[in-house]
């Protein structure tokens, strides 16, 4: 998808695609189910002209959906490519399709390595940097393509640290990791000058809960570097999106910020190929929201980008298996890292690497319908 040309681009993130909202809805990607187009978009952002063009088609079924003003339309996937040709919002309509069907990329694992004395799952234990350098070469040792080394907790009820201190505990970490070579470093950060010093100091990625929203800097910050970024959907800040999360339809408004979020990166001249979408499972998010989102990461292919999935130990899996203590939800986790890979998600964040690593040899061997040989 990164080789796309700019218009592609502005057929998925430009004004047009932001009054459409259009999605694909496929089924899981690599199951073969791709030869019937199902698209979910806002009625209001087609012209009435396209509007009775679709209605008006014999092998066409267009239909009203929930919420209000939302539309849905069924079609032969080879159809909707020919009425692409047609108009700006029904060529929106035929990319956000071939984008969700487009083939993908072997399934990453970035490896979780908190630097903190407050995370929610691993609360202090590498905390130390002798200690998350040893653990983070483990993690290597088990699998990881990239290790994401976070100095500030982004756990439900956290509060923000700063800058100084935040440097002080991933610095060393980021280095000797980085220097070891095996595996990318990732810096989990919201604030642009430890993205800069983790940057300068051998970190190839950036990932930001805020989605550069939370310091005006990250996004111009970034686009000077090489570095890739992850842009995810959060209410609220972590110490309050969990506060009273609420929403009308939890897919349509991730999407359509993720979509915003994307524009704004690229007017900052992050080149699209160094993004990646993350919808912030956990962050701001009800049971309820969190599932649907699951379902949903086939339409969040849509948008054309690496789909990142954090669901490791998180608090919705306690509460559909009943475990009270995140560091003990490996079987919860495992579930549902093989559901988020046969959905549809590309890169998987994740405490137990190698359990990932398992779960995820399963599960391309289930969308290729062979043995794979593993992930690795």
């Amino acid at each position: 998808m990164p080789g796309l040309d700019d218009r592609a681009w502005d057929l998925v993130f430009g004004p047009e695609a932001q009054r459409l909202e259009a999605r694909a809805c496929p089924g899981p990607p690599g199951l073969g189910l791709g030869a019937t187009a199902e698209l979910s978009f806002s009625s209001a952002g087609l012209t009435p002209e396209e509007l009775a063009l679709l209605q008006h088609l014999r092998d066409a079924r267009l239909e009203p959906a929930a919420p209000e003003g939302m539309a849905r339309l069924l079609l032969p996937a080879d159809l909707l490519e020919e009425l692409g040709e047609r108009s700006p919002g029904l060529a929106c309509l035929a990319q956000a399709q071939r984008n969700a069907t487009a083939p993908r990329a072997r399934p990453r694992i970035l490896g979780v390595l908190n630097v903190t004395p407050d995370s929610f799952s691993d609360g202090g234990r590498h905390s130390r940097p002798d200690r998350a350098i040893s653990h983070g070469l483990k993690l290597i040792e088990e699998g990881a393509d990239i290790l994401d080394v976070g100095g500030e907790s982004t756990r439900p009820g956290a509060e923000p640290v700063e800058a100084s201190e935040e440097l002080e505990r991933v610095l060393g970490v980021v280095t000797a990791l980085a220097a070891d070579g095996r595996a990318l470093v990732s810096i989990d950060t919201r604030k642009a000058i430890v993205a800069r010093t983790a940057i300068d100091e051998g970190a190839s990625m950036v990932n930001d809960v805020s989605a550069g929203t939370a310091d005006p800097e990250m996004l111009a910050s970034v686009a000077r570097s090489e570095a890739s970024m992850c842009l995810m959907h959060m209410r609220g800040t972590p110490s309050d999106m969990q506060s009273a999360p609420a929403y009308r339809d939890c897919v349509r408004e991730v999407v359509a910020y993720l979509r915003e979020r994307v524009a704004e990166a690229l007017k900052a001249s992050i080149p699209v190929s160094r993004i990646l979408l993350d919808p912030g499972i956990g962050f701001g998010k009800r049971l309820e929201d969190n599932l649907a989102l699951l379902r949903a990461l086939p339409e969040l292919r849509s948008l054309g980008l690496p789909l990142v999935l954090g669901v490791s130990r998180k608090s919705f899996l306690g509460l559909l298996g009943g475990e009270d203590r995140p560091h003990e939800r490996t079987f919860e986790t495992t579930a549902a890292v093989a559901i988020g890979a046969l959905l549809g998600a590309d890169v998987h964040r994740v405490h137990d690497v190698a359990g990932a690593r398992r779960a995820l040899a399963v599960a391309q061997a289930v969308a290729r319908g062979a043995p794979t040989g593993g992930a690795h």
